[in-house]
């Protein structure tokens, strides 16, 4: 515990690792005025292409299957969680930018892939799924954010796995309230639109 303790300021750097500033700036744009503003895969997608979306949407999961994956093999369920826990924090919080960052969805959902590798794979497969269908990246997200509490519950999953998940869902769902804003003034971006930058966050 002490050192997955002392680990939590790394594991909160790697996750302000800026994934989709560094990837726009390779093509001479700023993703934080550019879209949504919201440094993620999502605005990297509108803006760039599926390609660099899919390249920011990968590290941003990689921060913090790496870090969960670290404290998993370190303490277990628990190291998992404090570790991922503060990568997350670290992508919508992080310090080098003001505490101005992304939502969090795609970190969380590397965290959570470590922890519950099924049951992500399945909501995965569902965020795919409401995301083409319906072309909103932020509707998928808070389905699947509400979805893996749940289904942690049903599958009669130990307090602190239902807990930790819980509390990642209204954190998510917190990140998303401008966008639910957006959606019901029918306002919100789809991911292939293009954006005349009158909807940033």
């Amino acid at each position: 515990m002490v050192l997955v303790a002392s680990l939590v300021p790394v594991a909160y750097l790697l996750g302000t690792f800026p994934s989709a500033g560094l990837v726009a700036r390779t093509r001479g744009r700023d993703i934080l005025s550019e879209g949504s503003g919201n440094p993620g895969a999502s605005n990297t997608f509108r803006l760039l292409g599926w390609k660099a979306g899919l390249v920011v949407l990968l590290l941003d999961v990689g921060k913090g299957a790496g870090a969960a994956g670290a404290g998993a093999a370190i303490d277990g369920h628990r190291g998992a969680f404090i570790l991922g826990v503060a990568a997350v924090v670290g992508h919508v919080f992080p310090v080098t930018r003001r505490f101005k960052g992304g939502r969090g969805v795609a970190t969380a959902a590397g965290v959570m892939a470590v922890i519950f590798p099924l049951e992500v794979a399945v909501l995965g497969l569902v965020w795919f799924g409401i995301a083409r269908g319906l072309r909103k990246a932020s509707v998928a997200s808070i389905v699947c954010a509400i979805a893996l509490p749940i289904i942690v519950a049903v599958r009669d999953r130990p307090v602190l796995d239902l807990a930790v998940t819980a509390g990642l869902a209204a954190f998510v769902l917190a990140r998303h309230v401008a966008s639910v804003r957006r959606l019901v003034r029918g306002e919100e971006l789809g991911l292939g639109d293009e954006d005349d930058g009158s909807v940033a966050a």
